[in-house]
């Protein structure tokens, strides 16, 4: 009999980031600096997906996302799931959500406005998350998530 299922290995303890859509899942991974980690890293692409088409999912040995870490994800890929594992079981999920600000992430737009002149951290409120709308605390400058450009 032949598997029509791609195996890939079970983690002990770590983190299953899943339903990230597709064409973000390497991004997704750079955001997170995975390149730079001395554990196991997992990277799938493409697998067929009812919720976003066809998806892309992250498996990380021996690591667990800080919130800060979990805000940047949500700027790029707002609404994949965490799958906490701990002794091969999932023992958590958290739905990625695009918090309320966004501190020292995305870069303001508007060239004059005084965090791309200044050495200071940016800030952005989220004005509207349906449509990913932000606004610079700084100069009032709304832009659209999926144009940001990351810090």
């Amino acid at each position: 009999m032949k598997s029509k299922e791609l195996l890939v290995a079970a983690i002990q303890d770590g983190t299953v980031i899943d339903h990230i859509p597709a064409e973000k899942t390497y991004q997704v991974a750079t955001l997170l600096g995975l390149e730079n980690l001395s554990t196991p890293v997992t990277i799938g692409c493409n697998y067929p997906s009812e919720k976003v088409g066809t998806k892309g999912i992250i498996k990380v040995a021996e690591k667990f996302f800080t919130d800060e870490e979990i805000s940047r994800l949500s700027v790029v890929a707002p609404n994949v799931i965490l799958n906490i594992i701990h002794d091969y079981e999932v023992v958590e999920k958290k739905a990625v959500e695009t918090p309320d600000e966004l501190r020292g992430i995305v870069r303001c737009n508007n060239p004059k406005c005084i965090c791309n002149n200044e050495p200071m951290q940016t800030l952005f409120h989220i004005v509207d998350k349906q449509t990913g709308t932000l606004r610079c605390h700084y100069c009032n400058h709304e832009q659209e998530l999926k144009q940001v450009k990351l810090v």
